[in-house]
């Protein structure tokens, strides 16, 4: 019997929840699961809360999680994976786009020895703005992490417990959940699964969010790759803008000599100097993160 806790963060869906519940705890019957359902409501403004007071008097195994105010689903997913106490933990939105029935393809592929099965939306019900953001979030997601997934933020995701002890969610990390397993070097997959059109309330998703999105993918990376080597991430860079200044303070010299011109080259020289001081102070500030990591991991050792 499997024991699955189901994580939902929930803003303004009173409509959903009721249908949401239903489908639910069909499906966690059939699986004839020893289950928790922990709603997270993240200030909401409608009737949500009470929709999900009357769902808690007909089901026990409801938790309910309520905050003062809007904090984000980062917030709201990480204050509901501690409250877990199950050993698998399954996470979809409460808009009724993830679909519950596809919960048990999930745990199946779970239980092939992978650490996080995310959901794949192949056909996604959504509008074409929202698809072409989705195309291009999820390409740069796969170029700059190196995982290789085709929707990172989808939805529907089930997990170990181990995994979900490991995952630090603030800002819009909950977005690369994958991405921060598979650094973790848990096991990670993905599979197709069915994705509806939103019936009741509208996406909380936008463009302005997606800045912010860049700024946390590259933090994962530096926080995971570089975080024992700081050195190779702001030496790599210091190295690529040394050579390019470099090379330019080198033409210009070299047509100094030839010429005893610089042929109206000054903004270049200028360029070049900026450039190589830029790159000095990278190298210097990459062995300074590299002297303090081996400072904090010698000071640890001793303790």
């Amino acid at each position: 019997m499997p024991n699955i806790s189901v994580v939902i963060p929930v803003n303004n869906e009173e409509e959903s929840l009721p249908s949401l519940y239903g489908e639910l705890s069909t499906v966690l019957k059939k699986l004839k699961a020893d289950y928790e359902i922990i709603f997270i409501n993240d200030g909401s403004t409608d009737k949500s809360q009470e929709v999900l007071t009357n769902l808690k008097k007909q089901d026990s195994n409801i938790k309910i999680i309520k905050f003062r105010a809007n904090f984000g689903k980062s917030a709201a997913l990480s204050k509901g994976l501690e409250m877990t106490t199950k050993e698998t933990i399954v996470m979809l939105d409460a808009d009724l786009q993830d679909d519950p029935k596809e919960i048990p393809k999930l745990l199946n592929k779970l239980d092939e020895g992978y650490d996080l099965v995310s959901g794949w939306r192949a056909n996604r019900s959504d509008t074409g703005v929202k698809k072409v953001s989705s195309i291009l979030f999820n390409g740069g997601t796969r170029l700059i992490s190196g995982v290789q997934l085709h929707d990172f933020n989808c939805g529907l995701k089930a997990f170990t417990k181990e995994v979900a002890s490991e995952l630090y969610l603030h800002g819009e990390l909950h977005r690369y959940i994958p991405v921060l397993a598979a650094k973790k070097k848990f096991r990670v997959a993905e599979i197709a699964v069915n994705h509806r059109y939103r019936k009741f309330g509208k996406s909380k998703y936008g463009f302005g969010r997606s800045w912010r999105s860049i700024l946390d993918l590259l933090t994962i990376i530096f926080l995971t790759d570089y975080a024992t080597k700081p050195a190779h991430f702001f030496g790599m860079l210091g190295l690529f803008f040394l050579t390019i200044g470099v090379v330019s303070d080198g033409y210009v010299t070299f047509l100094k000599i030839t010429t005893g011109s610089t042929q109206n080259k000054i903004p270049m020289l200028l360029a070049g100097i900026l450039f190589i001081l830029v790159g000095i102070q990278l190298l210097s500030t990459g062995l300074i993160a590299e002297m303090i990591t081996h400072y904090n991991r010698k000071s640890r050792t001793e303790l």
